[in-house]
C-alpha cells in the first residue's frame, strides 16, 4: 500500500513540475513542446495525443511495410503514464530492414526520440538490432530487455543538427537532401521494431524524461559498487604483492658494516714482517 502511495505521489509531483515548466514557457513566449515537434508517429497503432500535447499520427506504413502488433496491450508498461502506455504497447516490426522518412525544411538543432518496450521476449540476446540515421549508425546492438527488462518503457534519444545542407550526428557529417531516413536494421537476433517515434526542434534537456524506475536505479548503483569493489580489490592485491620494505627514491645509502677492511690490514702485516727479521738480527749482534 505504501509503495502504491509513493508511486502516485511521484507521478503527481512529476506532472506538477512539468506543468509548471510549460506554464513558464508559455508566459515567456517560447514555443511549447508540442509546437516544436515537427513529426510524430505511433508505429503499429492509431493516432494518439500524449500528456505533453504531442500528436502522434497513425502509422503511415500500415499495409505497406512490415507487420503491426498490439500484443503489448495486455501488459501494463512501467515508467510510462497510464494515458501514454499505448505508445509502448503497439509496435511495427519487419523481417528485414525498414524505416520512415521525415521531411525537414528548416536548419537547426533537432532531437530524434524513439520509444520501445519489450513485451514478448523474457531474456536478453533475443532481439538485437541497430538504428541508422541517413546511413549513420546512431544506436548499436539495441537489446531492449537487456537495457530495462520486460514491459518497461525505454526511450532512445539521438541529437542531430542540419546546417548549410549538411547533417551532423555523433561526430559524423553527410549531405542532407531534405529528408531524414530513420532505419531499423535487421540483425542476427530476431526482427527490428519500433513502438513510436518523433522528431522535434531543440536540445537534449528539452526532451521529457520517463518516470524513474527503482529497479533500474538499484541496478546502476550495484554496477557502480561492483566497479568500486574491483578497484579496491586491485589496490589490495597490488599492496599484498608489493615488497615489505618499500623502495625509496634517491641514491642508495652504503652499509657501514659491509665495508672491506683487508686494505687497512695490508700495511700492518708488511710492517710486522719487516720488524721481526730486524729484531732477530739485532739480537745476534
Amino acid at each position: 500500500m505504501r509503495r502504491v502511495t509513493l508511486r502516485c505521489a511521484a507521478r503527481l509531483v512529476f506532472a506538477a513540475l512539468w506543468l509548471l515548466v510549460e506554464v513558464c514557457r508559455a508566459e515567456s513566449g517560447a514555443p511549447s513542446l508540442a509546437e516544436r515537434v515537427i513529426w510524430a508517429v505511433n508505429a503499429g497503432g492509431d493516432a494518439h495525443t500524449d500528456v505533453h500535447g504531442i500528436h502522434f499520427k497513425k502509422d503511415p506504413l500500415e499495409g505497406r511495410v512490415g507487420k503491426a502488433s498490439d500484443y503489448g496491450v495486455r501488459l501494463p508498461i512501467l515508467r510510462s503514464s497510464p494515458e501514454d502506455q499505448i505508445l509502448y504497447q503497439t509496435e511495427r516490426y519487419n523481417e528485414d530492414t525498414f524505416g520512415y522518412e521525415v521531411p525537414i525544411k528548416e536548419e537547426g538543432d533537432y532531437i530524434l526520440v524513439m520509444k520501445y518496450a519489450e513485451v514478448y521476449f523474457a531474456q536478453s540476446q533475443q532481439k538485437v538490432f541497430d538504428v541508422r540515421l541517413n546511413g549513420h549508425v546512431v544506436v548499436k546492438d539495441l537489446d531492449i530487455f537487456d537495457r530495462v527488462g520486460h514491459s518497461t518503457a525505454h526511450d532512445e534519444i539521438v541529437p542531430f543538427s542540419i546546417k548549410r545542407g549538411k547533417l551532423s550526428v555523433h561526430g559524423e557529417v553527410s549531405t542532407f537532401n531534405g529528408k531524414l531516413t530513420v532505419e531499423f536494421v535487421k540483425g542476427y537476433y530476431d526482427n527490428p521494431k519500433i513502438c513510436a517515434l518523433y522528431v522535434m526542434k531543440g536540445k537534449l534537456e528539452d526532451v521529457p524524461k520517463l518516470q524513474p524506475h527503482p529497479g533500474l536505479e538499484k541496478r546502476e548503483e550495484e554496477e557502480e559498487e561492483e566497479e568500486e569493489g574491483e578497484g579496491t580489490e586491485g589496490e589490495k592485491k597490488s599492496a599484498s604483492t608489493s615488497p615489505k620494505n618499500p623502495v625509496r627514491s634517491g641514491p642508495r645509502t652504503p652499509n657501514p658494516y659491509a665495508t672491506d677492511n683487508s686494505s687497512l690490514m695490508f700495511p700492518i702485516l708488511v710492517a710486522f714482517g719487516v720488524f721481526i727479521p730486524t729484531l732477530f738480527c739485532l739480537c745476534r749482534l
